[in-house]
Order: structure tokens, then C-alpha cells, then sequence
């Protein structure tokens, strides 16, 4: 008796075909496979409605048929939700109170659209499509001619035995359900671009008034300190200190925050004989005054916000890819991935000794795009 064994317990030794107890311990096997495994064959083919009756068949084409419509007038709906619902409808529904009217129309076509197409080719491949067991042997892989003419006499078989020939009505409804599937992913792509940037990419806040033809009335605005608001005058700009600076009146606007991220700049003053002796050096030093001079903020390499000022070396720095631009020669590029150098804004004062915008940047400010270079 095993240890294993409980008491009172006898142990019997396990057939072939009998798993083995927990209670029997240790069992010695015999050991050995037989040497050949009997092929267990196939279950023998059923024949569906559809192969007996044709009346069915046809039920079963009218069915796949209204599925891939329900697809094509979801897609329908899709189309036409997205260009006539506005988007600030609402309409209340069950268990989630008010929603977008358009998100839900745009949400149900496309379901409509998707599912319509699942469901059509489930039902068309288990009623219609050929459901016989089919075995392939194996051969050498090559692209003999013979090869490829089988292919195509598969495809056509193919073709014959799914009755896709035969049915006109599920041929063109497939076909329509598959060529206007695509159509909410193209609507997407191409309407959702917006308009075109025309030369919003060029101009900021500095530029002044737009008019009705699109030109711009220059105004000389003046520099007010961020977040204050409130303008600056020469002599509030110290050797080494920095500003962050707001054309006058943006925050007026109901849409300051897109005109602030074109619109921003870095205020300093550095002594005038700092300037390099270079064409650049004695450009950034004219378009300043006293000293002081105004560089976009905003980073020529991907947009990010140039806030970093080093007072001994005189360069700016982006944080987020350490392009660095070198102040006393007109902001340019000594380290970093920026293509450009910050563009500077000419300043000077008005009557009452305010900072002021002599004339707009005169290039674009931010990171290059294609009609920059």
C-alpha cells in the first residue's frame, strides 16, 4: 500500500483509458505509443437551406442585400450629418441627458456603415459561400504558368460557387456598400482640414488693424508688460532684466490666446557697445532703443516659448530642444535644431516716453513652414 493510499482504501492499478486518481500515488505506466494514429476522418457534410431550396437562396440574397443597404445608408447619414447638422445642436437621449446632435448622427451612420458591412458578409458567407471541407497538399513553392492559371480558374470558381455572378442585386449592393465605405474617412481627411491659413502664418497682432480686403493698417502699439497689462518705459528696463511682453489692447479681444502665442516677446536691454560688429549686431542694435531691443518668444524650431535669458553670455534659450540664439547678433542660431533666428521687433517711444512698435516683424515668426523655407 502507498503512503499516498488512505486508510481503507485499495488501490487499483488504471486502465489505458482512466485518468489517475489522487489517491493512488505512484503509478508505474506501461510506456509506448501505438505506432500509428488512425485518421479520425471528417463529420459528413450537411447540406444547408439554401443548397436545397432555392426559394431559400434567394431569401437568404435578399437578406445579405438589405444588410449591405443598411451600410450604404449609413454612410449616407454620415455624409449628410456632416455638413448640414451644426455641431452646437443638442438632442436629449436616454441615460445620457443632452449631446451633440452631430456627434450622435455621425456616430450611428458610421455604426450603421461598419456593421451594415460585418454582418452582410457573416450572413453571405454562412448561407451562400461554399462550406465543404477543402484540403490543399503541399508543393514546392514557385510561379510556374500552370500555377498561376489555376489561381485564376480558383478565383473564377470561386466567383461561380459564391453565385456572385448569378446575383446581380447582391453583386451591386456589395459593391455599393464597399465603394461608399470610404467616403466617411475622406470627408474626415479633407473637411475637417479647416480654411487655409492664407497669410495668418505671417501676420500678428503687431500688424494692426485687418479691413475688409484683407490689409492691414499699421498701428503703432505700445509694449505692455505681461501679465500686468500695463505699458513700460525705457527706464523700467534695467541692464540684464527681462519682460515678457503683450502688444496693447490683445486682451481685449475674444481671441487674445491665439494672438498671444504669434504675438509674444521678449523684452531686454544689454549695453549698446555689447553688440557684435557685424551687420547682424548693428541691425539689432538700430531696430532698438537705448539698448533695448524686442525678440519674438516664440521658438523658431517647433513653437515652444523661449523664456530662458543668460545675462553674462547674452543668449536666449529654448527649453524644450536647447536652441540657442545669440542676442548681440540679432538672435541668431549658435546651437540647436532652429532653422531661423527669432524675429526682432524695431521699437522706439511715443510723446508720453512709452515702449512702442515702430513697424511689425518683417518676417514670420515661429516655426518654418513651406512657403518659408
Amino acid at each position: 500500500m502507498s503512503e499516498h493510499t488512505p486508510t481503507g482504501a485499495t488501490p487499483q492499478e488504471p486502465s489505458g483509458s482512466e485518468p489517475v486518481r489522487l489517491d493512488q500515488g505512484h503509478v508505474q505506466g506501461s510506456g509506448g505509443i501505438p505506432e500509428r494514429f488512425s485518421n479520425p476522418g471528417l463529420p459528413p457534410h450537411v447540406l444547408r437551406n439554401a443548397d436545397r431550396d432555392d426559394k431559400a437562396a434567394k431569401r437568404a440574397e435578399r437578406q445579405v442585400a438589405a444588410l449591405f443597404t443598411l451600410s450604404i445608408l449609413g454612410t449616407l447619414l454620415f455624409v449628410v450629418s456632416y455638413f448640414i447638422v451644426d455641431v452646437d445642436d443638442t438632442v436629449w437621449v436616454p441615460f445620457t441627458n443632452e449631446m451633440s446632435l452631430a456627434n450622435l448622427l455621425l456616430g450611428l451612420g458610421l455604426a450603421f456603415s461598419l456593421l451594415g458591412i460585418g454582418l452582410g458578409a457573416v450572413h453571405w458567407a454562412k448561407t451562400l459561400m461554399p462550406d465543404t471541407e477543402v484540403v490543399e497538399m503541399r508543393h514546392p513553392m514557385r510561379s510556374a504558368e500552370a500555377d498561376r492559371q489555376a489561381f485564376v480558374d480558383t478565383m473564377v470558381d470561386g466567383a461561380e460557387s459564391s453565385q456572385l455572378t448569378r446575383r446581380p442585386l447582391l453583386k451591386a449592393t456589395f459593391a455599393g456598400a464597399m465603394g461608399l465605405f470610404a467616403l466617411p474617412l475622406v470627408v474626415q481627411l479633407v473637411g475637417s482640414l479647416g480654411p487655409l491659413p492664407k497669410n495668418d502664418l505671417s501676420v500678428t497682432f503687431w500688424n494692426g488693424e485687418k479691413g475688409e480686403d484683407g490689409t492691414y493698417t499699421p498701428k503703432k502699439l505700445r509694449l505692455h508688460k505681461d501679465p500686468e497689462d500695463t505699458p513700460i518705459k525705457p527706464g523700467d528696463v534695467t541692464i540684464g532684466s527681462v519682460f515678457h511682453i503683450q502688444p496693447e489692447g490683445l486682451l481685449e479681444r475674444p481671441d487674445f490666446l491665439d494672438e498671444m502665442s504669434k504675438a509674444s516677446v521678449l523684452l531686454m536691454r544689454l549695453n549698446p557697445e555689447d553688440f557684435q560688429d557685424t551687420d547682424k549686431g548693428r541691425k539689432a542694435r538700430e531696430w532698438g532703443y537705448q539698448g533695448i531691443v524686442a525678440y519674438s518668444k516664440v521658438c523658431t524650431h517647433v513653437g515652444c516659448p523661449v523664456g530662458l535669458y543668460e545675462q553674462t553670455t547674452h543668449h536666449l534659450l529654448c527649453p524644450c530642444h536647447q536652441s540657442t540664439f545669440d542676442v548681440t547678433n540679432d538672435c541668431e542660431v549658435i546651437f540647436g535644431p532652429a532653422g531661423h533666428p527669432l524675429p526682432q521687433l524695431k521699437i522706439t517711444v511715443d510723446s508720453e516716453g512709452y515702449l512702442i512698435a515702430d513697424q511689425p516683424f518683417q518676417e514670420p515668426v515661429g516655426p518654418s513652414f513651406w512657403e518659408r523655407g
